[in-house]
């Protein structure tokens, strides 16, 4: 007669598993993501912060990630600029397997010895330890790192390159105290508000998120019913800072950051404005949704360990008719 196998409780499995789990996504979260106390994202500072230009063509290079929305806001304000021929771009790709940036090939403009953004940090300051992130402004002449902050990258871009460019100001006297209390609300509830709700690490933390982000969301989506930028009638970085948010969240943020109390296209004047944007002259072009889908799906693993990437939504509306040139 057989004699019966022993088998573990399911309830014992279940637990176990879990608690393997749990105490591995914390470990990898924490890596990922540093928080605070109450389980909170805290971003990083960038630390490169340099605003000393000598604005010459072909002397600076951008170097961006596409899917990263910091280095999308970089591609923006240099197409809306028209300082294509002025600024060059350089672009790095995230690694799954390797956590870091890396160079797509073998670029001409970049240091031989580079391999990966953190390469290409040290080559240019010898002995840095720090975080490689995107987007970076880089002196090829001095062969240096200006900035890495994209908030003053672009009013760097704006203001110190404007003698090379052919688009407006986008960041008029008049009107930086509107465009920087925008900024700082939009920064703390959106930009980064997108990544508090997805790399929360506590029930709490991802509940204050995400209700800040809902609610600024709702006051933009009111405030455009009857005005066709932030600022009115005049495009500023405000608009740019905005965008590049807006544009990834119903591909990516309201799925894997748990931000899907609303998607863009449920609101009617946001998804107008969002359709407006990307049908400036040359935005489209600085868009990219499949880099956007594989790097949120693919390698933020501790969100998707099975790196499963979804099909849809795709950017097809955005080409749609936005009926707001006389707002």
């Amino acid at each position: 007669m057989p004699t019966k196998r022993a088998t573990l409780p399911p309830g014992l499995i279940v637990r176990t598993g879990k608690f393997v789990w749990n105490t591995l996504w914390h470990t990898m979260m924490s890596q990922m993501a540093p928080r605070s106390q109450s389980g909170a994202y805290v971003r990083p500072q960038s630390e490169f912060r340099g605003r000393e230009i000598s604005a010459e063509p072909d002397r600076y290079r951008l170097i961006v990630g596409m899917s990263c929305p910091w280095a999308h806001r970089t591609l923006v304000t240099r197409v809306l600029k028209g300082l294509e021929d002025a600024v060059g771009v350089t672009t790095v790709y995230p690694s799954t397997n390797e956590g870091r940036w890396l160079f797509e090939g073998h670029q001409s403009e970049i240091p031989a010895d580079c391999r990966s953004l953190p390469d290409f940090y040290s080559h240019c300051h010898p002995g840095y330890k720090g975080r490689a992130t995107v987007p970076v402004l880089w002196d090829s002449q001095t062969q240096t790192i200006v900035n890495n902050e994209s908030a003053e990258i672009i009013e760097l871009l704006n203001s110190e390159f404007d003698h090379l460019a052919t688009g407006p100001d986008l960041y008029p006297e008049a009107l930086r105290p509107q465009i920087d209390q925008l900024n700082d609300r939009i920064y703390a509830t959106v930009n980064n508000g997108v990544y508090r709700c997805g790399f929360a690490q506590t029930q709490p933390a991802y509940d204050q998120a995400v209700g800040k982000l809902f609610a600024t969301l709702d006051q933009l989506d009111d405030a455009l019913a009857n005005q066709r930028y932030l600022c009115g009638r005049d495009l500023t970085l405000a608009d740019v800072r905005l965008f590049t948010t807006l544009i990834r969240f119903d591909v990516a943020y309201h799925g894997i950051f748990k931000c899907d109390r609303r998607r863009i296209a449920d609101y009617p004047h946001l998804s107008g404005y969002l359709r407006d944007l990307y049908q400036l002259p040359g935005i489209a072009d600085t868009c990219d949704i499949d880099a956007v889908k594989r790097d949120y799906y693919g390698n933020l693993f501790p969100l998707n360990p099975g790196g499963i990437i979804p099909t849809g939504p795709g950017w097809e509306r955005l080409k749609e008719p936005h009926n707001r040139e006389n707002l």
